[in-house]
C-alpha cells in the first residue's frame, strides 16, 4: 500500500491555540473530495499497524497533553460555502471558520441570524462536534443536515437532528467520534434559540474576554446556578499561576498559558488542582469543555 502522502514527524504546535510543543509522527491533510477515498486506505494502514487517527478540524478549543503523538493526525482542511437567499439554506464545508461565515451572511447578504457566532473561533465542522454555544444561540438550532463518512461502514449519509442527537456542548459525533463531518446543512429561516440576548458579542470578545493562547471556556458549567467560573474563583483560582500557565483575572474559567511552545503539564496541573478544589468545596465534578488529546 502506496502511502507516500502521509508525511512524518509535523509540528502540529499551531493546530491548538494553547500552542504547547507537539509532533505527531504522521500527518495528513483532506483538502478536497477526492482526498476522502485516502481516509479508506489510511484506516487500513492503521488497523494493519495497530495505529490510532486522531482529527482535526480548525479550532480552538484542543489542548495537546503530549510531546510526541505517536498515531495518526489528519486535518480537515475542506473549505468552501454557499447561501441561498432566497431559501435561506447556508451550505458548508466543515473546514470553514463560523465566524467569517457569519460575518459575510450578514454584511453581504442582511441575515443577521447568526450575529453571535461573530468573533467564535470555532470552524463549522467543530462547530456541529461539540454544539457550540453564545449567549443562548446554539450551533444544533438551524442545523438541518451532515453529509457524513461512517468510518466503521466506510458508507456515506446523511444526517439530520434527531440522529445527530445534539445536547449541551455535545453530539453523537462528539460522543462517538465514528464519523467524519463532510458537509453540513443550516436552515436559517428563523432564529432557534435557548434565550435571548442583547449583549455586544463583539465588545464582549475584544475587551472582556482573555487574550493570550486558550482555548475559550475550558469547563462546562457545572449547574444551572453554578458557572464554572465562578466556582474556581470561589476556591480561589483565579489568577492563580502555575509558572506561565494560569486561570484568567478577566475569567476565572479561561486556562491560560502565556508562553508558547510550553510544555502541557503546566496546563493539566492546573486543570486537575480547579477539579480537585471544585469538588472539595461544593461536591461537583468539572467537566472538561475543550478536547484534550493525550498521547494513549
Amino acid at each position: 500500500m502506496n502511502l507516500n502522502y502521509l508525511k512524518k514527524d509535523v509540528d502540529i504546535t499551531e493546530l491548538s491555540n494553547f500552542k504547547t510543543k507537539a509532533f505527531t509522527k504522521l500527518y495528513f491533510e483532506i483538502r478536497s473530495r477526492q482526498d476522502i477515498d485516502k481516509i479508506y486506505e489510511i484506516a487500513l494502514y492503521a488497523k494493519k499497524e495497530k495505529l490510532k487517527i486522531l482529527f482535526i478540524w480548525w479550532g480552538t478549543n484542543l489542548l495537546f497533553a503530549f510531546d510526541i503523538y505517536d498515531w495518526i493526525v489528519i486535518k480537515n482542511c475542506l473549505q468552501w460555502w454557499t447561501y441561498d437567499k432566497n431559501t435561506k439554506i447556508l451550505e458548508s464545508q466543515t473546514s470553514e471558520k463560523i465566524s467569517d461565515i457569519a460575518k459575510k451572511l450578514e454584511y453581504d447578504y442582511g441575515q443577521d441570524l447568526w450575529h453571535r457566532f461573530i468573533g467564535l473561533p470555532w470552524s463549522i465542522g467543530w462547530a456541529v462536534f461539540g454544539n457550540a454555544w453564545c449567549f443562548g444561540l446554539e450551533t444544533e438550532g438551524n442545523f438541518k443536515e451532515a453529509e457524513v463518512l461512517d468510518m466503521y461502514t466506510w458508507k456515506i449519509e446523511v444526517m439530520d437532528k434527531e440522529k445527530v442527537k445534539f445536547s449541551y456542548r455535545n453530539s453523537i459525533f462528539k460522543e462517538t467520534n465514528k464519523y467524519f463531518i463532510i458537509n453540513v446543512k443550516f436552515d436559517l429561516n428563523e432564529k432557534n434559540e435557548k434565550y435571548s440576548s442583547d449583549v455586544d458579542n463583539i465588545d464582549f470578545r475584544e475587551n472582556k474576554q482573555p487574550k493570550w493562547n486558550s482555548g475559550g471556556s475550558f469547563f462546562k458549567n457545572p449547574a444551572k446556578e453554578l458557572s464554572a467560573g465562578k466556582a474556581i474563583e470561589d476556591v480561589w483560582l483565579k489568577w492563580y499561576r502555575h509558572n506561565d500557565t494560569f486561570f484568567s483575572e478577566k475569567h476565572a474559567n479561561f486556562l491560560i498559558n502565556s508562553k508558547e511552545n510550553w510544555n502541557w503539564q503546566d496546563l493539566i496541573y492546573l486543570i486537575d488542582l480547579a477539579k480537585t478544589k471544585v469538588k472539595h468545596k461544593f461536591g461537583v465534578e468539572l467537566e472538561s469543555e475543550v478536547r484534550i488529546i493525550y498521547n494513549t
